[in-house]
């Protein structure tokens, strides 16, 4: 497995990711079609510029066009304050893998080795199961539940923390 920088070729990624009923059951419903061009655009832009970052999930770096899903990295303000979130996710063929907790932790290795972004938090929604357990398992802190705004709907979340500058597993 490896992961990539987002790329403008990534669009069917994004929109079998982000516009699928399944894979944003919680998320509150897939999202609409249009406009993920542009999504794929801003996100390309900010990785380009390195103050955010999306990594596609390869698989098989024998065959790089080949997506298993995302993971990202990013800085935005909550309650007065900047905090860097996680998140990812990985398509339905490539689940149940260990593709989303090991590109999980290469992100947090990258983000150890690069030193800006302090604490990350993870606010995977109640509901799901499996990125709970990711958090869990690469040894995030529970902090607590929190209800978040994603997409113009709020999500019943768990809230998870982790320093990546501390031995995680």
């Amino acid at each position: 497995m490896l992961l990539r920088n987002v790329v403008l070729a990534d669009v069917d990624a994004y929109i079998r990711m982000r516009c699928d009923p399944a894979m944003m059951k919680d998320l509150g419903g897939p999202l609409p079609r249009e406009g993920m061009e542009e999504k794929v655009g801003r996100d390309v832009r900010l990785a380009a510029k390195d103050t955010a970052w999306t990594k596609m999930i390869i698989p098989e770096a024998a065959d790089p066009s080949v997506v298993a899903g995302t993971v990202s990295l990013w800085s935005h303000e909550v309650d007065d304050q900047y905090i860097s979130e996680v998140g990812w996710m990985v398509l339905p063929a490539f689940q149940g893998q260990g593709y989303g907790k090991r590109a999980v932790r290469a992100l947090l290795e990258m983000a150890n080795e690069d030193g800006r972004w302090g604490l990350i938090h993870a606010f995977p929604a109640t509901s799901n199961l499996p990125s709970n357990g990711i958090c869990r398992a690469v040894g995030f802190t529970f902090v607590g539940e929190q209800s978040l705004e994603f997409a113009g709907r709020v999500l019943d979340t768990h809230h998870w923390v982790i320093d990546p500058g501390t031995e995680w597993t």
